[in-house]
């Protein structure tokens, strides 16, 4: 081999191929994880009955599971890379499936909380990101679609599972619902199973395929620095022969797994999450209370949220697609920064919405923008940090998330008993989105700026007649001295 290259160990990802199959495990697992978690509040009215607990007490669990997966994000992305996502996502569905199997046989709600609570938790935080991470390895033309496929299991399984649930409840009680459901569950191990691990990285002289994004690609993009040693050598005085022996010393470094921290646009795109995690939970968990105290009967208000359902499957489906075209691709960010911003303006408009036939356009609108960007989020980080740090960049960013699920329903909750308004809430959602939004636009302009002043300021190179005119005029004074 040549001296000096690296043995390819990978090739470009397939685009397809065996990587549907990881595609619609993917889905698999999102219906899993994240459909199942937002079907937890169905057994609420069935643990109060029978613990005689109050809602507030009861709704812990619903957090518990929500802020463990996603504080837990970044172990699921460590024991995917240390090991495999195989590995992680089967591990993740058999205590995820061992946490639902004990709170059948539950006898509190305290034990519900470290049952339920933490330990699903867990197993989900382990399947969720690693897997996630995966699609990212076997798609870069089509990665939009992939992901919006994908992704679209939360909004589906939330569709199919919430009636079904409700069913097995009549018929077997909460104890066998939950039983069945950890059946259903521990198909997360046969999920990771099929996730066949795939090495995209193609190593040469100066370069490296794998997480690298091209500029047109992404208008936000950073080259994630190689793992090299940096060697300081002696300097030399003009004249003086270089010494043939090697240094004395040397000072060597690698770049660390999580380099990409340091990186500011991931810095930035850090806190915008934080400002949207903090709002896009809210219009999910009060939608409903605000339609029936606007007067919206109880079937409407369920209606509400079914069609808030249907259309987050139509916003992860569809605008992956568009934003894998060829006029959307280079502008997927703005994309994902209009489609947040514009979920904030219908937050703000909420309050003056006092009707079944205006929620429902607020629905359809929130539904849309909502799977839009849910979508995105792992494109995004993918075209920031590259594929070569995604697992570890969508631990971080899920581990972002949790604070932010865990405390603003409270404080939505709380705002509620003091205004005696829904008003104040989604207004709070509102501003959250659109900040989340300003922030992001603003570290875009600022990168924009800095490239445009680096492209202004940049010494023009000589032309060759120039340069022969330069030494000309340089030779007289040579001679002279």
């Amino acid at each position: 081999m040549v001296a000096g290259k690296q043995q390819s160990i990978g090739a470009s990802p397939p685009d397809g191929g065996w990587g549907w199959v990881v595609v619609g495990c993917c889905f698999m697992v999102t219906v899993c994880t994240r459909a199942v978690t937002r079907c937890i509040s169905i057994f609420f009215v069935e643990f109060q009955g029978h613990f005689g607990a109050e809602y507030s007490a009861t709704a812990w669990i619903h957090s518990l599971v929500d802020c463990i997966t996603m504080l837990c994000a970044p172990v699921g992305s460590l024991v995917g890379r240390r090991w495999s996502c195989r590995v992680a996502v089967m591990l993740g569905g058999v205590l995820s499936s061992l946490g639902l199997l004990l709170s059948s046989f539950s006898t509190s709600l305290e034990l519900l909380y470290l049952t339920m609570g933490a330990l699903t938790g867990l197993g989900f935080a382990l399947c969720y990101t690693p897997a996630i991470a995966l699609v990212g390895c076997y798609f870069q033309q089509r990665k939009a679609l992939a992901y919006g496929i994908a992704m679209s299991g939360s909004g589906i399984g939330t569709f199919v599972l919430a009636p079904v649930l409700q069913l097995l409840i009549e018929l077997y009680s909460w104890r066998g619902a939950l039983l069945i459901l950890s059946a259903v569950v521990a198909n997360l191990c046969v999920c990771g199973a099929l996730m066949r691990p795939i090495v995209v990285q193609e190593q040469t002289e100066g370069e490296e395929s794998c997480g690298e994004v091209s500029s047109p690609d992404a208008e936000l993009s950073i080259k994630p620095p190689k793992e090299s040693e940096v060697i300081l050598l002696p300097l030399t005085v003009p004249g003086e022969k270089p010494d043939p022996s090697p240094p004395k010393s040397r000072v060597s470094f690698s770049t660390t797994e999580y380099s990409f921290l340091l990186q500011p646009d991931f810095l930035g795109l850090a806190v915008s999450f934080l400002f949207l995690a903090g709002g896009c939970s809210l219009p999910f968990v009060y939608l409903v209370p605000y339609a029936l105290s606007a007067g919206v009967s109880h079937q409407h208000a369920a209606l509400l949220m079914s069609v808030l359902g249907v259309l987050d499957i139509v916003g992860n489906i569809s605008f992956g697609w568009l934003t894998d075209r060829r006029c959307l691709k280079p502008h997927r960010l703005s994309c994902y920064i209009l489609s947040v911003a514009l979920e904030g303006l219908c937050c703000l408009f909420a309050p003056l919405l006092r009707s079944f036939r205006l929620l429902l356009p607020f629905a359809v609108l929130y539904g849309y923008f909502d799977g839009a960007y849910v979508a995105l989020i792992p494109v995004v980080t993918s075209d920031v940090v590259g594929a070569k740090h995604l697992s570890l960049a969508l631990g971080v960013v899920y581990f972002l998330h949790a604070i932010p699920y865990l405390i603003s329903p409270p404080i939505g909750g709380l705002l509620v008993d003091i205004t005696e308004s829904y008003s104040g809430t989604f207004l709070l959602s509102g501003a959250a989105l659109l900040a989340s939004a300003f922030i992001l636009s603003a570290v875009v302009g600022i990168r924009r700026c800095r490239r445009q002043m680096t492209i202004k300021h940049a010494p023009v190179p000589l032309s060759l007649s120039e340069r022969s005119g330069s030494l000309n005029h340089l030779e007289p004074q040579m001679g002279g001295s």
